[in-house]
């Protein structure tokens, strides 16, 4: 969404993140309680993640506000760094089966207290980039919590992941808006259109295999990010 509206209709970076920050914290909050509904939500991988990503996004934000939201200075620094995130999420997604089989194949005597650090370290390294490009949340955090979790259940740590999205997309999305950085009109109208969106999605999705949606996602976010990096 982000680099749709920055690349396609030329909003402000800044805006952009801001704005997909609380339009992702609506929708994936319905995710949530499908999820949570269904039992497929760790919520202690939940709480480990948000312990580490909710104070990294208030330090980013704040620095934001410090060094100038709309400076030429954060434009590029956003800009850039919202490229590399979609660089990283393309290789998450696809070499995400083969990472995943590589966690099955791994020692089941893991130390609980480090993974239980690492978790939280991968919360706090998601809290900054959420927070300046909106990116990193999904594909990302769903990749190192497979390495992580290697005994858990695919599904538990797509919930998980989805619901540890929730609080830091509304924490970096409020703090966005509170700079200035939220169109609400523009928010709106996502959200208005995200509904026939998601219900074709759906009916798409289901009907195709997966490695070609995901390989064709990836070779998406690896053009745009490539756009945003080299722009």
């Amino acid at each position: 969404m982000t680099p749709l509206l920055v690349l396609l209709f030329g909003v402000h970076p800044a805006t952009a993140v801001g704005t997909d920050l609380l339009y992702a914290a609506v929708t994936k909050a319905t995710g949530t309680l499908v999820h949570g509904l269904k039992g497929s939500v760790d919520w202690r991988i939940t709480g480990r993640l948000a312990s580490g990503s909710v104070p990294t996004a208030l330090l980013t934000l704040w620095l934001l506000h410090r060094y100038g939201m709309h400076s030429q200075a954060a434009t590029s620094l956003i800009q850039h760094v919202l490229g590399t995130a979609l660089l990283i999420t393309s290789v998450a997604l696809i070499f995400r089966p083969q990472l995943a089989a590589l966690a099955a194949r791994a020692p089941r005597g893991i130390d609980p207290t480090r993974t239980a650090l690492l978790t939280a370290l991968t919360g706090a390294v998601l809290g900054v980039l959420v927070s300046l490009t909106s990116v990193g949340a999904g594909a990302i955090g769903v990749t190192v919590l497979l390495l992580l979790h290697p005994k858990l259940a695919t599904s538990r740590i797509v919930g998980s992941d989805i619901a540890h999205a929730v609080p830091l997309a509304l924490v970096a999305g409020m703090g966005h808006w509170m700079l200035g950085s939220v169109d609400g009109a523009m928010l709106i109208s996502l959200l208005i259109g995200s509904l026939p969106g998601i219900a074709l999605g759906s009916h798409l999705s289901s009907r195709s295999p997966e490695a070609l949606l995901r390989n064709l996602l990836a070779a998406v976010l690896v053009l745009v990010g490539v756009r945003l990096v080299w722009a």
